[in-house]
């Protein structure tokens, strides 16, 4: 098992603040704290806080008034690193993070045929975190012609990112099938929940732009620990 490379720490940071805002836990309109005691509260130096927020107000989630602080905007829909992660804290929000367990390259089942057009693919699994705690156990799936071989140091928390920046592939949406299923055979001791427990499932396809499958996902998730959120705009 092996952490994935974390992504850039004003990144965590604007991704807490961007899922914190989701979540409700940051009212549309408040001022937040100056930023010295927001960055003594996260443990970060004031120029890492002001790149974080520049990030935040760039998505158009913040109003930096000068002289006055910063306000916070809701939006319904932002294009955040982790905007297709659906996983919150029983609270809301929560920083996502991810163990390796294995990188294959296998002959694909059958049933993923449609997962570009290589007869074998990638297969990773891992275990995924959120603000430290343990809330689900994934097996995501790629198509063998994206690349030979991918190492675990070629990944970071989030694979769209690695996606986008290393395989110049772009996730544009996703289709989630939602329900409940039991913890494989395969999960490790690592894992908190024993195989054969009832828990929480998705089913991922990840599509480009074009239309074109990207990736196939499972995750089996604890709902003790964690809701599946979707959140839409008005139509």
């Amino acid at each position: 098992m092996a952490r994935t490379s974390a992504l850039p720490k004003f990144v965590q940071l604007s991704e807490t603040l961007i899922r914190e805002i989701a979540a409700g836990h940051l009212a549309d309109g408040a001022r937040l704290p100056p930023e010295r005691d927001m960055a003594d509260d996260f443990g970060v130096a004031v120029g890492t806080l002001r790149k974080a927020l520049a990030d935040v107000e760039a998505k158009g989630l913040l109003d930096r008034v000068q002289g006055s602080g910063n306000y916070v905007r809701h939006r319904p829909a932002v294009n955040s690193v982790y905007a297709f992660f659906r996983l919150e804290m029983l609270k809301g929000g929560g920083l996502p993070m991810a163990d390796v367990l294995t990188i294959d390259r296998l002959a694909k089942p059958k049933s993923f045929a449609k997962l570009g057009g290589d007869n074998h693919g990638h297969r990773i699994t891992r275990l995924r975190y959120l603000d430290g705690v343990m809330i689900a156990l994934e097996e995501i799936w790629l198509d063998g012609a994206i690349r030979d071989r991918i190492a675990v140091s070629d990944l970071s928390d989030s694979l769209y990112h690695y996606y986008r920046h290393e395989l110049g592939i772009v996730i544009a949406s996703v289709e989630d099938r939602i329900g409940v299923e039991t913890v494989p055979d395969w999960a490790p001791a690592a894992f908190h929940l024993s195989p054969g427990t009832k828990v929480g499932y998705i089913e991922r396809i990840s599509w480009t732009a074009t239309k074109e499958p990207a990736e196939f996902s499972r995750t089996w998730y604890d709902a003790k620990r964690a809701n599946y959120i979707s959140r839409m705009g008005k139509g």
